[in-house]
């Protein structure tokens, strides 16, 4: 059997990671300014996080959700802590796309209405709904295009307003920070615009958090920097630090009734373990302010850099904009430098490294990216 061809490939296969580092199978060794596509949030193979799935699969890898899991409560008592949403309930799940189709889903229970207002450049996901509030059409099958859908320009209050003075939308959602997109930020005025015309009009606001939350921006989550509070928080990638979890953060306004969601394997004990972990690390390490530290280091020293158009981002979560594509300089990086970097479209470069990243990495890495862009 041949394995579906969809992903392009780089041909490097990597075989073992420590912190910050990544070795290849001829042992070369990389430094990782990626994470995996945001997902390793307390750095590769920690030994806590390591240490917790091993004793938990030895005792038990999954049961079902008929039964009591008491590490589903452990793990939203921790995250409820971390993130300033105590008063907020938990659903788990397996993937930012389900969270994301759970969240647009539970809206709708909610409120009765169907459209949903969406970003552009926004991604959000390949299942159902959620491929079809993603701002790309390539990727958007003909089975999926009933969900009624409006895509709008980020930051534009007035715009929204306008759809939502309709009657008909049953929610708004958006990125705390725009991944995909090329590190887009909604500013600050815009969010709290959000919120208050979400209130007015009866429509629930869902933050996507899938990448820009968990810490990555410097805050728990990217919309903390705007003082508000949406309805549903997604959230997946950093919360598992690489095995498949996520989760809804659903508002006490949502009552909540047997059979409205359900899944197989989200919330099982080996998931719940890894999260646990996740948020141990986090509070023992520091790594929020880490991010805050290294991510503010990062972006000063980018910024004495020729070349680069425009630098976005907040935390561990940058953007680099070039005026010609940048091909060439993620494939030195990679191949001449030694550095997995990521990229939005033609020409913006992302870096999105695990939390743990140190001030002497992102030296090392300034140094790296220096020789590429021949300074």
């Amino acid at each position: 059997m041949k394995l579906f061809d969809v992903y392009p490939l780089f041909n490097i296969e990597i075989v073992e990671g420590k912190g910050c580092k990544v070795w290849d199978k001829e042992g070369t060794e990389y430094l990782d300014l990626y994470g995996g596509h945001a997902v390793i949030s307390v750095g590769h193979s920690h030994p806590v996080y390591v240490k917790a799935i091993t004793e938990q699969v030895k005792k038990l890898g999954f049961y079902s959700n008929s039964v009591i899991n008491s590490l589903q409560q452990v793990l939203a008592d921790k995250l409820g802590k971390a993130s300033g949403y105590d008063d907020y309930s938990l659903f788990l799940i397996n993937s930012g796309a389900e969270a994301n189709e759970n969240a647009l889903k539970l809206a709708s229970f909610h409120n009765g209405k169907k459209r949903v207002i969406a970003f552009e450049h926004a991604f959000h996901g390949r299942t159902s709904a959620a491929v079809r509030v993603t701002d790309n059409p390539k990727i958007i099958a003909p089975v999926n295009e009933d969900l009624a859908v409006t895509y709008l320009p980020l930051n534009n209050a007035d715009l929204v307003e306008k759809e939502l003075q309709k009657g008909d939308v049953s929610s708004v959602i958006i990125e705390g920070i725009q991944g995909v997109g090329g590190i887009q930020l909604p500013s600050d005025t815009f969010m709290q615009n959000l919120r208050e015309l979400c209130t007015q009009y009866d429509v629930c606001l869902i933050l996507d958090e899938i990448q820009s939350g968990y810490g990555r921006s410097g805050k728990f989550f990217a919309h903390q920097y705007a003082g508000i509070k949406p309805d549903l928080i997604t959230v997946a990638k950093g919360i598992g630090n690489g095995f498949p979890v996520a989760g809804l953060l659903i508002s006490p306004m949502f009552n909540p009734v047997y059979g409205m969601l359900g899944t197989t394997f989200g919330g099982n004990h080996l998931a719940c373990a890894a999260a646990i972990a996740v948020l141990d690390i986090f509070e023992e390490e520091k790594l929020i302010e880490n991010t805050a530290e290294v991510g503010a280091y990062l972006m000063k020293e980018l910024a004495l850099l020729p070349g680069i158009k425009e630098i976005r981002g907040r935390g561990l979560m940058i953007g680099l904009e070039f005026e010609e594509s940048i091909r060439e300089v993620r494939s030195k990086l990679l191949f001449e430098e030694k550095v997995f970097t990521g990229v939005a479209g033609t020409n913006t470069i992302r870096l999105l490294p695990p939390l743990c990243l140190s001030i002497e990495e992102a030296v090392d890495f300034i140094s790296r990216f220096k020789k590429v862009l021949n300074v």
